[in-house]
């Protein structure tokens, strides 16, 4: 069976659950051409262009993130593309800086340039920024989605307060401009509706709770003639069809100065991506690695290529919808695709995107409340994977955290900047990510070569990696003992490749030496893990004398039931293998997904299953590591107490 990302409902399900991923993203999508074409001071008939053309743009960029352009182009996940806010600024800048003869219009050319040379950059830079990856331990990923939330969460107060009035009342303190309790009966309504059908439906009506929420209170507003007059007489006047063409205004212009700052812009949006996957491989249960990341910076890319050439912006994972995915619980990558198609469609029909417009902003204000906050929740889990008893961790999350709110506060901050830096504080989200990254490398890695402390020796003293390259061979199999059960031979023959300039070079001699090792070394490796099943039925205590795979302890709740399957599905396993069920579990998985695993395993032939199950004593392996090696991911003091049992 298919891993749930691969898994497509039904089609009535599929185009159901595809426009609430939409409805959830519309605002956010629009929102970007709507704040250039201001900047701007674009005539209407332009913006209504820009926003058809972004429509249809995030659509086919949807697309090459989920369902991909073979194996390197798109990620696979349920990902939606949309447009940056990272871009908005400079943007603006560079029109106003290359704008002829009072026409704004003038500038889309040099934009445009500048747009297609950044995504080109970032489809060549992919799999280079995919090798810093162990730049991004979860003290780092956590943060950057915690900053994602917590500051996307200023849209949603902006939208609870839509229908204020634009005058100050005599009775506001300071001038204030005054809520009226009506903005907040929807906001709050919406959300109250979202939180009742989470808690009281089943099935799929739970699954929609949020498209639940903004078609009620939406519905609400139109029969009590609440909604917007000027949203009411756009729909009247939206044509019934219209489609970009590209290079619609002109061929581009590439000028050194605009490139140079899109660049910039997309280096920053590669690490709010890799955020982003990181978060949805997550929620769904699914590892990311390195070849991930590239894929879907590489999606990034080609995504503002063609943007560039069909007159939108650069693309980037859209943290809204993580959200979403994490709300439901409905990890299919193909109603991310539908989603997209929705999208093309409505970038094609400009009265059906005008309808979608309607929805008044309280009612998305208390939408997009229950999503950010969800992705601030997914943060929270990923930072208590870090040891937060190190206080340098500590230092990270709370200082990145801090300069994210002061940025969303007073975004004023960025004008007082130099022109070159304003990009690093054009946003919250900006700011505390790069914080975060810039304090790990600062914390964990900035002198690590001989004297930043990367594993913990038998006798708890921190060693170095030179020290570590010094062992003899009995001590550096005692020190890394914890990797395997009782076969020693892969840190033996690991240990002939020093030195290791770092741990990427450390897990690839192991690798090394198991793939290339012999066919009886294999299989006595495989044999030294304890069956699957064994350790479900196993309390933890008891467990952890069985296997130090933490990841074991992941399906303590499996039902009765599911144990009996699993007892089969073992037996069944190791009759035509002769080697037990090994198999590594993250914190997400489930009995159920390890069913459906290991019947889709037992088709395989033995050839290729032993290829197979020795990649996950290798991912077994490589997580013990990550324990041991606080340099290359900083949670040693954290899964030391686990493995001990202390």
């Amino acid at each position: 069976m298919a891993h749930p990302v691969d898994r497509a409902p039904s089609a009535p399900t599929l185009a159901v659950l595809s426009i609430q991923h939409v409805l959830a993203f519309y605002a956010g999508a629009v929102i970007v051409p709507l704040l250039i074409a201001g900047g701007l001071h674009l005539n209407a008939e332009t913006t209504i262009h820009l926003i058809n053309a972004d429509l249809l743009t995030c659509g086919v960029a949807t697309l090459i993130q989920s369902v991909g352009i073979t194996r390197f182009v798109g990620v696979r996940l349920p990902i939606i593309q949309g447009v940056t806010t990272t871009a908005v600024a400079p943007i603006i800048a560079i029109g106003v800086a290359s704008a002829r003869g009072g026409d704004p219009n003038s500038a889309l050319p040099t934009i445009y340039g500048a747009v297609i040379a950044s995504g080109l950059f970032t489809f060549f830079a992919a799999p280079y920024f995919a090798a810093l990856v162990r730049f991004f331990p979860p003290v780092v990923t956590g943060t950057v989605l915690l900053v994602m939330g917590t500051t996307l969460l200023s849209v949603s107060a902006s939208d609870f307060v839509g229908y204020a009035t634009a005058a100050p009342s005599a009775s506001s303190a300071h001038g204030a401009v005054p809520l009226q309790p009506r903005s907040l009966l929807y906001a709050f309504g919406t959300l109250a509706a979202i939180v009742l059908a989470q808690r009281f439906l089943r099935g799929f009506l739970a699954t929609i709770a949020v498209l639940i929420g903004l078609v009620g209170g939406t519905a609400v507003a139109a029969v009590l003639g609440h909604l917007d007059p000027k949203d009411i007489d756009a729909f009247k006047s939206a044509g019934s069809f219209a489609a970009t063409t590209p290079f619609y205004f002109g061929t581009p212009t590439f000028a050194a100065g605009a490139i140079v700052s899109m660049t910039i812009v997309m280096a920053v949006t590669m690490v709010e991506t890799t955020g982003d996957v990181f978060a949805t491989g997550e929620i769904v249960g699914k590892r990311i690695r390195k070849a991930d990341i590239s894929a879907a910076i590489r999606a990034d890319g080609l995504s503002t290529l063609l943007g560039g050439v069909m007159n939108s912006f650069p693309y980037t994972c859209f943290a809204q919808n993580v959200g979403l995915v994490r709300i439901t619980r409905v990890k299919s990558r193909w109603v991310a695709a539908g989603a997209g198609v929705v999208m093309m469609i409505l970038g094609v029909l400009p009265k059906a995107g005008a309808l979608v417009a309607t929805i008044p902003s309280p009612v998305l204000g208390g939408a997009s409340l229950a999503m950010f906050a969800n992705v601030a929740w997914v943060g929270m889990q990923t930072i208590a994977k870090a040891d937060m008893r190190d206080n340098r961790n500590a230092v990270i999350v709370t200082t990145s955290l801090g300069l994210a709110m002061l940025v969303t506060f007073k975004p004023f901050i960025a004008e007082s900047m130099p022109s070159w830096a304003r990009i690093f504080f054009a946003s919250g989200m900006t700011a505390g990510a790069i914080a975060a990254i810039a304090l790990n490398v600062l914390f964990f890695h900035v002198g690590r070569g001989g004297g930043a402390p990367v594993v913990s020796a038998p006798d708890g003293r921190a060693l170095t990696i030179d020290e570590v390259n010094a062992m003899g061979r009995e001590r550096f199999v005692e020190a890394f003992s914890p990797l395997f059960n009782t076969q020693t031979w892969p840190l033996e023959r690991a240990w002939e490749s020093r030195p290791f300039a770092d741990a990427e070079e450390f897990r690839d001699a192991l690798e090394k030496a198991i793939l290339t090792a012999s066919q009886e070394r294999k299989l006595a490796l495989l044999r030294d893990y304890p069956d699957i099943s064994r350790l479900l039925e196993e309390d933890d205590a008891a467990a952890q004398k069985v296997s130090r795979d933490i990841g074991s302890m992941a399906l303590g709740e499996a039902s009765p039931e599911e144990l009996e399957r699993l007892s089969t599905l073992s037996e069944a396993y190791a009759e035509r293998f002769g080697w037990p069920l090994v198999a590594y579990l993250g914190p997400l998985d489930t009995a159920e997904r390890l069913i459906e695993s290991g019947a889709r395993r037992l088709s395989h032939s033995a050839e290729q299953e032993q290829v197979l199950a020795l990649s996950e004593v290798i991912d077994v392996a490589y997580d013990r590591f990550d324990m041991l090696l606080a340099d290359a991911n900083p949670v040693r003091t954290a899964w030391e107490s686990k493995l001990t049992g202390q």
